[in-house]
């Protein structure tokens, strides 16, 4: 079948970005989620005028405290075209008309998400309401060394106003600082090329109105920004909290920082404080029985996520918490968290950490499914084989002997799970251990070690020798 021209160009792009390479390619997401579901969420009537807001410093924004990431837009199955998939623009346009409707504002994307169609499909949704009524944030994902020259880099920025249909951007983050190999990496990608001197020279003239970063990983390149806050004048900075995280994110990996320390660092500045990750990559709206237990005896009407948000909100200088609503479900039942926010009391606040504690009891890998690590080069499916994994700890079917009670129900729900989750030629016994997907994890997890940890742990339960 002859591709068209807008195919080409869009391959040519990609390229420009280091999807080429396999390599190179793991910064870039994919748009095809699990479906999830807001059990046990509010029903009712949203109110259109409740929304809560918060103010940015900087430039006065009223934003709406429920920001919509656009890293996972909903999608349609296109069997036997390259990716299977493309993005429903209808329902996008339909989610996004909702949520302006009912007061969010704030909409978070990237030249990496969705393949690099992310961009495109919020121009279009967004573009048809007036450019006041809505705030886009967007990055400069140049995560591929062929990204790295100023040149690269610059038609990356550019590519951005042309997908989005503006000719400013209202947040504009240095992506994934921190990343990689740390302070040389960051110096590559910003500082060699001049491309923050240029970031901040844009922000002059206008077209930028709010300039940050988003953080993951090295502590040091962090703090090195937030030390130069006097000279750069960050307008907000983007990272991961969530209840978990709070104290346990070093404890889970010693790369990572809690971010009690993150937080703190940044509103002593009074630097407002954009948050990823609320619910950790949907982690926390999928629990341990147990847990979920203790939550819905506590609220029982509303989800099992809602405490998540509340938590991430409940903080004064966050200014937006993200989150990837794919599903009409997620926005409804994130709207009725935010409009309007209860923040959490002082005693909630010690009973989510408690659950915190708790939920540390239960030997989870800290996969966020941000993809990351993708493509494989080998075609293993990374994500799904840590997904289905966590999901079947969390509900008590990893047992660790053939003594345990429920040892038969348990093996047969991992193991029929498993090859239902993940194509058997894309399982982790195919991982040969190239550690090519290691550097682009923002949780620091050491992939090949855990996968040949299931593996290990598959074939005890195919030969009944656990």
């Amino acid at each position: 079948m002859e591709k068209t021209k807008k195919d080409m160009d869009r391959r040519k792009f990609l390229k420009l970005l280091g999807v080429g390479a396999a390599v190179t390619s793991a910064a870039f997401y994919g748009c095809r989620p699990e479906r999830k579901t807001a059990s046990g969420s509010l029903s009712g009537e949203i109110p259109t005028d409740k929304m809560t807001y918060r103010t940015n410093p900087s430039t006065g924004d009223k934003v709406s405290i429920l920001g919509y990431g656009c890293m996972r837009l909903p999608t349609i199955e296109k069997e036997g075209e390259e990716g299977g998939d493309e993005i429903d623009q209808e329902m996008v346009n339909r989610q996004v008309d909702y949520a302006l409707a009912h007061g969010l504002n704030y909409f978070d994307t990237s030249p990496a998400y969705c393949k690099g169609r992310s961009e495109r499909a919020m121009g279009i949704a967004l573009s048809r309401h007036p450019r006041k009524s809505y705030f886009i944030a967007t990055k400069l994902s140049n995560f591929a060394p062929a990204t790295w020259s100023r040149e690269a880099s610059l038609a990356m920025y550019r590519n951005s106003m042309k997908e989005l249909q503006v000719d400013y951007i209202d947040y504009m983050l240095l992506h994934g600082v921190g990343m990689g190999d740390g302070m040389k990496e960051f110096n590559a990608r910003y500082m060699d090329n001049g491309l923050l001197d240029f970031l901040l020279e844009e922000r002059k003239a206008g077209r930028i109105r709010n300039l940050g970063f988003s953080y993951h990983g090295d502590i040091k390149v962090f703090d090195y920004l937030l030390s130069r806050h006097d000279e750069y004048q960050w307008d907000f900075v983007q990272i991961q909290l969530n209840y978990l995280d709070w104290r346990h994110a070093k404890e889970i990996n010693e790369r990572n920082t809690n971010a009690e320390y993150l937080y703190d660092e940044l509103a002593k500045r009074k630097i407002p404080a954009v948050i990823m990750e609320p619910l950790l990559g949907g982690r926390l709206s999928k629990v341990h029985d147990h847990v979920v237990a203790r939550l819905k005896q506590r609220e029982p009407e509303r989800s099992v996520a809602s405490w998540a948000f509340r938590f991430a909100g409940t903080f004064p200088d966050v200014l937006t918490v993200l989150s990837g609503m794919t599903y009409m479900e997620h926005l409804e039942d994130n709207l009725h968290t935010y409009c309007p926010l209860q923040p959490l009391t002082d005693e909630e606040m010690t009973f989510l950490f408690d659950t915190a504690d708790l939920m540390m009891q239960y030997p989870t890998v800290p996969c966020n499914d941000c993809k990351y690590c993708m493509p494989c080069p080998y075609g293993i499916d990374i994500p799904s084989i840590l997904v289905h994994y966590n999901k079947c700890v969390n509900q008590g079917n990893v047992p660790e002997s053939a003594q345990e009670e429920n040892y038969r129900k348990a093996r047969r729900a991992f193991l029929v799970g498993y090859d239902r989750s993940v194509p058997r030629l894309r399982q982790a016994d195919h991982c040969i251990g190239c550690r090519q997907c290691v550097p682009h994890c923002p949780q620091s997890i050491d992939i090949p070690a855990e996968l040949h940890r299931i593996d290990r742990f598959v074939e005890q339960l195919k030969q009944g020798t656990l």
